[in-house]
């Protein structure tokens, strides 16, 4: 299993010296003292409204928000990623979580042919801070950032203050950058362009950068081209969005190659867990982190994921 100490943790230079401690302890709470980043994402209830939550294929109990915090708390993840105010209304009851909150969100109605995407920045930095002061388990903050729609600047601007802010207080940041919008076209998801957003994730400051996995190209595979992006994010890690639900094994295959051949520094998956029931969604996290965390083999993970093999948190 990958473990990093206190000492390799590489704080940026605009963390205070009076917050580096706090920064320390964040970084290796959300990755479980792996360097690497399993992140739950739980932001689709405005992403997306209610479209991941019922329907056909989506088991009944994901109807209800505290499935969320129940798989947090009893699978194995790294961060629980959600919006300030569905946090501050179940982490009460869930204090043992590591929560990211997410700092922008947009819902999926307007689409890009009526305007280019723009998620605006719900709330300060303050209000954060403040429900961190009051005993809420906040590790990071995250920022949606639509990489060529025509409001790419005021996102830029915003994601860059949030970063420096974040940092100064000891707080993590993972961005989710999506090139999206007339400009980019059929082009979200060409190798070139995930690269591209990487290395933006880095000179945002970011610690962590959520993208798409590229497309297959002729010259190359999903994975092969990912290790191209990984490489453009340089200390920033690489983590990719873990999409619709999926086969389990299907995609432990495609989490096992973005980190083993495209250089992934872990994943960030939403639907694939949280449309699941309790115990196999729990299950999944496990099986998921296994991958991520411990370096396990497709086989073992699936293992883990049937239930047929242990994989508990890791210990730092």
């Amino acid at each position: 299993m990958p473990t990093i100490t206190r000492d390799q943790v590489k704080v940026p230079a605009d963390v205070m010296p009076e917050s580096r401690e706090t920064y320390i302890d964040n970084y290796l709470s959300a990755t479980q003292g792996t360097g690497r980043l399993m992140l739950f994402a739980c932001d689709q209830k405005v992403e997306h409204l209610n479209g991941d939550f019922y329907g056909e294929g989506i088991d009944p109990s994901d109807g209800d928000p505290e499935h969320l915090f129940q798989i947090g708390d009893q699978g194995v993840i790294g961060i629980l990623a959600g919006q300030r105010g569905l946090i501050a209304r179940y982490a009460p009851d869930y204090p043992n979580i590591n929560y990211l909150v997410k700092m922008n969100s947009k819902t999926n109605l307007v689409k890009t042919a009526q305007d280019d995407p723009y998620s605006p920045q719900l709330h300060d930095l303050e209000a954060v801070l403040a429900m961190r002061e009051a005993g809420v388990n906040i590790v990071g903050i995250g920022y949606t950032l639509y990489l060529g729609s025509e409001y790419e600047s005021t996102m830029l601007a915003e994601a860059g203050e949030l970063v420096a802010e974040a940092h100064a207080n000891g707080l993590i940041v993972v961005l989710w950058i999506y090139p999206r919008g007339k400009a980019v076209g059929d082009r979200e998801k060409a190798p070139e362009t995930i690269a591209g957003a990487a290395g933006v994730a880095l000179c945002l400051g970011a610690d962590f950068v959520k993208v798409n996995p590229p497309k297959d190209t002729p010259a190359s595979t999903s994975a092969e081209s990912l290790a191209v992006a990984s490489r453009a994010a340089g200390r920033t890690g690489l983590v990719c969005a873990g999409g619709s639900k999926a086969d389990a094994r299907e995609f432990l295959q495609h989490l096992h190659d973005q980190i083993h051949i495209g250089g992934a520094c872990g994943n960030a998956t939403g639907r694939n867990i949280h449309m699941r029931s309790l115990d196999e969604a729990v299950r999944l996290t496990k099986a998921i982190s296994a991958v991520t965390m411990a370096d396990y083999e497709v086989d073992e993970a699936l293992a883990v994921f049937e239930g047929e093999k242990e994989f508990e948190t890791p210990t730092f």
